[in-house]
């Protein structure tokens, strides 16, 4: 295991990525390629959560997949700051490629409720010339090649969890809030996606994901969605393991499949 803490310098910012890169072995395959996914976890854009952290790199790993955290700037830090900071793990860890035995063609960006709208804002936005321009890479260098989408907020419109949109941009930039309204921003060149929801999220109305999924499918980009009938927001696992503290409802069991049906979606990639 490769568990190191590393630096995610921006021009304004600075975040932490948390590795959890599995080692090859002589006694199996030396020179095996894996793929490897960078977690953001949710919190409103306010915070990072530890229940869509470690526990979800930890439960990767177990299927054979590398994984890492990124802890992302939250508010006051607001749009580009955190997906500069996303985009620059992604090249990290594309440049580090053979050193970390990731195969560079399955690099997926994940995320949870906002840092799904992170994980998705790369997805869209990754060969805009703000990007690559100011971390001074081509675009392909920041591409995930995949999008793992748990419960995410997509939408600055009707269906809207408002909150993560005034962290991110404040409440009064209505250009900017449209820009960030990811549904209105899939193109051709949007990664394959993976979705889950609940049909009963609250915080973060499923109309979030149907309006990224309909954008996928106009641009006839490849989808897997699932949509639980029961479930609050921000599950995780869904498990004991990432039991909310004094919150009996963050354990779903039957939402628990989603993590196996993702890790079969990443393997296919």
């Amino acid at each position: 295991m490769i568990h190191e803490v590393i630096d995610i310098n921006t021009e304004n910012s600075q975040a932490r990525l948390y590795t959890y890169f599995l080692s090859n072995s002589p006694q199996m395959d030396s020179e095996r390629k894996r793929p490897a996914v960078i977690i953001c976890p949710g919190g409103g854009y306010e915070f990072t959560s530890d229940r869509e952290a470690e526990p979800i790199a930890i439960k990767l790993n177990a299927m054979g997949i590398h994984a890492c955290v990124l802890r992302y700037s939250v508010a006051p830090a607001v749009f580009p700051t955190s997906i500069m900071e996303l985009a620059s793990a992604v090249a990290l860890v594309r440049e580090n490629a053979k050193k970390w035995n990731v195969d560079n063609n399955r690099i997926i960006a994940a995320g949870f409720s906002a840092g799904g709208h992170l994980a998705a804002s790369l997805g869209v936005f990754w060969n805009e010339g703000f990007l690559s321009e100011k971390l001074g890479v081509s675009a392909d260098v920041i591409k995930p090649n995949g999008l793992l989408l748990s419960y995410p907020v997509i939408t600055s419109g009707e269906h809207s969890h408002r909150g993560s949109f005034d962290a991110l941009v404040g409440k009064d930039d209505v250009q900017l809030l449209e820009k960030v309204s990811l549904e209105k921003q899939v193109s051709k060149d949007t990664p394959p996606t993976f979705l889950w929801h609940t049909f009963t999220d609250e915080p973060v109305p499923v109309e979030n994901s149907f309006l990224f999924a309909n954008a996928l499918l106009k641009q006839k980009i490849p989808l897997e969605m699932h949509i639980y009938p029961r479930g609050a927001h921000g599950l995780a696992l869904g498990t004991e393991e990432t039991r909310g503290k004094n919150n009996d409802r963050s354990v779903q069991p039957e939402v628990a499949n989603w993590i196996e049906m993702a890790g079969r979606w990443i393997n296919g990639l």
